[in-house]
């Protein structure tokens, strides 16, 4: 008949415990010798330094053959996307609404446009953008010849937007019914408008519902266009101090003064029915007043 195994105290629980962690008859610490604790040691040292410098290696040679100053995929990029201020969206929708009477109804509009055109000061602009560009022409440049190495970018000053620069109305008609809206087009480096064709592209804005309510509209710059000389664009590294150019449209607004309105960039290869993309070559808002 096997005899019992004898019930360990605690006491020599923790001495065995501390037999393992240490013992002085054999010199081994948790079971090993010193010396194969030396060579695991080595061992993993050795492993996570080649490790770390594999990783480093491909970093580097990731990194070598990034081009700094463009993305080397842009297939998703081919058209640019166009947008309002005020920014006032809604899901896939823009309602800009306010009342002539009501001064918080629309002080979030005028600031947000005041935010947008903050950088078009034509002091700044002048300091920012010193180089006498062409109008008329694509800004092509093939070397850096900008101050720290960098390219040149063509001024586009806040008078410019005439009666919606904010200059002579700080409130850009958002007191009366004849509101300013300001169109941006998106960046896409390299994207040449037209295709070398010589034509700028022009905003072309169509009313599509309410047509009687809107006796006119009037663009800015003339003729609506984004002038030439603001493309192409080489990116935030290579130009530092580059601003999209702006058209502002001032609308009259007339009886119901509500309007639904379509504003889209013409040019011949900026797409503008992409089902997936309402905001690709085009922006579609609501304009309300009431007084």
């Amino acid at each position: 008949m096997a005899t019992l195994k004898e019930k360990r105290t605690c006491g020599q629980r923790c001495e065995d415990f501390g037999q393992f962690v240490w013992n002085s008859d054999n010199g081994t610490l948790f079971g090993r010798k010193l010396i194969k604790w030396v060579y695991i040691s080595l061992y993993y040292v050795a492993f996570y330094i080649v490790m770390t410098a594999l990783f480093c290696l491909a970093i580097y040679v990731l990194m070598y053959t990034l081009d700094p100053y463009a993305p080397d995929y842009q297939d998703r990029l081919s058209s640019p996307g166009v947008m309002v201020w005020p920014d006032t969206y809604e899901d896939e929708k823009v309602v800009i609404a306010y009342n002539t009477s009501n001064t918080k109804s629309w002080v979030k509009m005028v600031n947000s446009i005041r935010t947008l055109i903050h950088p078009y000061n034509d002091t700044l602009q002048k300091h920012c953008n010193p180089h006498n560009c062409t109008a008329g022409r694509y800004f092509l440049q093939n070397s850096f010849n900008g101050p720290n190495h960098t390219k040149w970018a063509c001024a586009f000053y806040q008078s410019m937007l005439g009666d919606c620069s904010g200059i002579d109305d700080p409130t850009f008609g958002y007191t009366t019914s004849q509101p300013c809206v300001i169109i941006k087009m998106n960046r896409i480096i390299g994207f040449l408008p037209n295709n070398r064709t010589g034509l700028a592209p022009r905003l072309n804005c169509t009313v599509l519902e309410g047509g009687e309510n809107v006796s006119g509209y009037e663009y800015f710059p003339y003729n609506g266009t984004y002038d030439l000389s603001y493309f192409p664009y080489y990116g935030k590294l290579a130009q530092p101090t580059y601003v999209n150019p702006l058209v502002a449209v001032k609308f009259n607004l007339v009886k119901q003064k509500t309007a639904k309105i379509e504003c889209r960039v013409v040019a011949n290869n900026i797409a503008y029915e992409n089902y997936y993309d309402p905001f690709e070559g085009k922006v579609i808002f609501n304009l309300t007043t009431m007084s």
